[in-house]
């Protein structure tokens, strides 16, 4: 929780406004029985026009500050509430573009948009209302207590004597309503996760007609999410009936032991008025609490939340010893007996594997599902730090370099097309921000994509949806391509990236790969690619188990060999 309010520290002044008006506020609403009681006992039962206009025009004046404060005091409030809002949510999505591939594994993409979503909206809204009324609450019951042992000390006995009862109970209510709230916030989680998975592979839900499959799964998690629900607020509810009795029972209480001190005089009407006027203020306060804590502990559940990502530890960061002059210049990459294991396992996904690529060069990664292709990639542009052994580029091992200086040198295509919501140009030119349109262009004919693009109604202005659904599966491989083509990249590495293309296509974009002066890497399962690399690397379970070109590969390996053959066969006489 401290973690999350030290975002309220640059509003420091507009809180202390917003605190002395909401305490001016609070000081009328004290002074008012006071005032009530003169009205009372110097002017009605004196008959004494004049002491009624003296201290009802006292009290209206006091009603209109209290008025004017509280305005004044919303728009403090709203401005602090929303700039915390602000704040806390750049921070958690700097927090999170921070966070390397192992670090996304601790918390699902469901969880982190309802962690930057609602679990801050809750936290903002408690900052609004905490500087709008909730502190007014605790304090009013507090003044209240104050003030009625001003005006008699016997009566006010009466209240005080419930209080600390009724704020040991508050307590208990909140923590208990904490862990619920917690776990209300984690079905919420739930929810989101199935949603996301649905809205994203509706498609496919459609395709093997599993939408009623998918709407009882979707039911239950929503059915989880409404009993936890329902059960934290039921125990919210429960506090304010408890509230209301025993502050009720207090006021008859005080009426009736007042009623026997003004027969017998020792208090006078109007002071009867005020403890009774005071006890009321104080039941309305003790009744907004059930409220009051519902907020605080939804907040307080939704801070540590937000504090768990924010005080993660990154995994992957540039060390102290990092070298701000160290760049890709070459793209010479040097394997030298690299082994890999994921973090939270303990399984070898590389084994001892070492290799140079000179640099120019274009080299084939050849190997089964799981041989380790993917993560060797990974590799390079340290998005994983080796487990053993070390990557060099350019004679420099990539933990010297500063990432950033590493990244921009690298041009990357995912295994899965990933597009953006914008337009193709958009798309292409998040490669490189600065991009002209010539430079597009230019990137877009080298992938093959430049007629396609000028084929849409908008050119390159035309809007790709979310994730490229308007567009095929190889027109979103050919953007990617373009996307990383725009960077000039030293080292280009495509993961399994023309899977979608046919021949004819694929062997355009090999051929205008070699217009770039980089170091070329694609991950393929085509013998038809490989024939077209310098060399192939020949990848099983997790070791280098050859390497060469084509022809020394079909004479030294046997795997390869059979690869050959078996993409070389009737039913697959196109890849020969």
């Amino acid at each position: 929780m401290a973690k999350v309010l030290a975002f309220l520290k640059p509003y420091r002044i507009a809180v202390a406004i917003a605190l002395c008006l909401m305490l001016t506020e609070l000081a009328v609403e004290l002074i008012q029985p006071l005032l009530m009681a003169k009205i009372i006992d110097q002017g009605i039962l004196q008959n004494n026009l004049q002491e009624v206009v003296k201290w009802g025009g006292l009290m209206l004046a006091a009603s209109f500050a209290a008025f004017a404060a509280g305005v004044i005091n919303s728009f403090y409030a709203a401005h602090v509430s929303q700039s915390f809002g602000f704040d806390v949510r750049k921070s958690l999505y700097d927090k999170v573009q921070s966070f390397s591939f192992a670090n996304f594994n601790l918390f699902p993409t469901s969880s982190l948009i309802t962690r930057m979503t609602n679990d801050i909206t809750q936290l903002q809204n408690t900052v609004f209302m905490s500087l709008r009324i909730m502190m007014r609450a605790p304090l009013l019951i507090i003044g209240g207590l104050i003030m009625a042992f001003v005006v008699d000390v016997k009566l006010a006995l009466i209240l005080s004597a419930v209080a600390p009862f009724l704020f040991l109970f508050l307590f208990w209510v909140m923590g208990k309503g904490g862990a619920l709230f917690k776990a209300v916030q984690e079905k919420l989680d739930s929810v989101n996760s199935v949603m996301q998975e649905n809205l994203t592979g509706i498609r496919l839900i459609k395709a093997f007609v599993r939408r009623h499959h998918e709407v009882k799964r979707f039911t239950r998690t929503n059915e989880d999410l409404r009993d936890g629900t329902v059960k934290a607020l039921r125990l919210m509810e429960v506090t304010m009936p408890v509230l209301l009795l025993i502050m009720n029972l207090s006021i008859l209480g005080v009426l009736w032991f007042g009623s026997i001190q003004v027969n017998e005089g020792d208090v006078k009407v109007g002071e009867i008025v005020a403890i009774v006027n005071y006890a009321t203020r104080i039941t309305a306060a003790f009744s907004i609490f059930s409220w009051i804590i519902m907020a605080f502990s939804r907040a307080r559940a939704s801070a540590n939340r937000v504090a768990e990502v924010l005080e993660t530890d990154v995994d992957l960061t540039d060390s102290s010893e990092s070298k701000n002059v160290l760049t890709v210049n070459q793209g010479k990459i040097h394997f030298e007996n690299v082994s890999f294991i994921y973090p939270g396992t303990s399984e070898k996904v590389l084994d001892c594997i070492s290799f140079t690529i000179n640099p120019g060069e274009t080299v084939a990664i050849l190997g089964a599902t799981g041989s380790g292709k993917t993560s060797l990639f990974q590799l390079i542009p340290r998005l994983y730090d080796v487990t053993g052994g070390k990557v060099e580029i350019d004679g420099h091992d990539v933990r010297e370099m500063k990432m950033e200086n590493l990244r921009r040198k690298i041009g990357f295509v995912p295994q899965e097309a990933l597009l953006f919501t914008g337009s193709v140009k958009e798309n292409i030119k998040w490669g490189k921000e600065d991009a002209v349109m010539m430079e597009i262009t230019e990137a877009a004919v080298n992938a093959q994509i430049h007629e396609t693009i000028m084929k849409l109604p908008q050119g390159y202005e035309t809007k790709v949806g979310q994730k490229g659904v308007n567009l095929s599966g190889g027109q979103k491989q050919r953007l990617s391509i373009a996307r990383a083509l725009v960077r000039m990249p030293k080292i280009l590495l495509l993961d399994d990236s023309t899977s979608a293309l046919d021949m004819k296509i694929e062997a355009k974009l090999l051929s205008s790969l070699k217009k770039y002066t980089c170091t070329t890497l694609i991950i393929t399962q085509k013998i038809s690619t490989a024939m077209e690399a310098d060399r192939t690397l020949l990848l099983e379970d997790g070791r280098l188990l050859a390497e060469g070109d084509h022809d020394t590969l079909l004479q030294t390996s046997g795997l390869y060999k059979r690869i050959f053959q078996s993409q070389s066969g009737e039913e697959n006489r196109n890849y020969a």
